[in-house]
C-alpha cells in the first residue's frame, strides 16, 4: 500500500508535464466553413453565415464539423448508435455520464452480431486511452461495417426468395 500511494503522485506529475507540453507546442486548428455549415466547439453549436469563413481555434475543445455529427434522428442503427454515445462523450464536460449509454449498446451489439468485435475493441482502445475523437473515427469503421453485414442479409434473402419463386410450377 504504502509503495502504491508514493507511485500515484508521480504518475499524475508526469501525465500533468506532458499535458503541459503538449499544450504548449499545440497548432491552431484552422476550419473553413461553407455558407450555413454547422460546427460544435465544445458545447456550442455554432452556425456560419451566408458566407463562407475560416476560423483559427486554439485550445484543446472538442469539435465536430455538421458531416461528422450524429442527430438523434439518424441514430437509426446499433452502429450508429454507438457513435451518437461516443459523439456525447466526446463533447460532454463530463463523459463518465455517457459511458453507461454506451456500455449497454456495446453490449446489444456483440450479442447481436458478435463479428463487431474487433471494431469495439478499436473503439474501446481509443476510450480507454482518452482518444474520443479517434473513437469516433473507428465507429465510422463499425458503421459501414453493420452496413456490409445488412447489404448481405438483405442479398441473401433475394437469393431465397428468388429461389423459391423458381422452383414452384407456373
Amino acid at each position: 500500500m504504502r509503495g502504491g500511494k508514493l507511485l500515484k503522485p508521480r504518475l499524475t506529475r508526469v501525465r500533468n508535464d506532458a499535458r503541459a507540453r503538449r499544450w504548449n507546442s499545440q497548432v491552431a486548428l484552422k476550419l473553413e466553413l461553407r455558407p450555413n455549415e454547422r460546427v460544435i466547439v465544445g458545447d456550442c453549436v455554432i452556425t456560419n453565415d451566408n458566407q463562407r469563413t475560416r476560423l483559427l481555434v486554439e485550445g484543446t475543445v472538442p469539435i465536430l464539423r455538421e458531416r461528422d455529427i450524429m442527430a438523434l434522428s439518424a441514430a437509426n442503427s446499433p452502429a450508429k448508435r454507438i457513435y451518437l454515445a461516443v459523439q456525447l462523450m466526446y463533447t460532454s464536460r463530463r463523459p463518465e455520464e455517457h459511458q453507461e449509454l454506451y456500455l449497454r449498446l456495446v453490449r446489444q451489439i456483440l450479442k447481436a452480431a458478435p463479428s463487431t468485435r474487433r471494431f469495439i475493441e478499436n473503439i474501446n482502445n481509443q476510450i480507454l486511452t482518452g482518444k474520443l475523437y479517434k473513437a469516433l473515427k473507428e465507429t465510422r469503421k463499425l458503421i459501414a461495417y453493420e452496413r456490409e453485414l445488412l447489404d448481405h442479409a438483405t442479398r441473401q434473402q433475394r437469393l431465397q426468395q428468388d429461389g423459391q419463386g423458381n422452383s414452384q410450377p407456373a
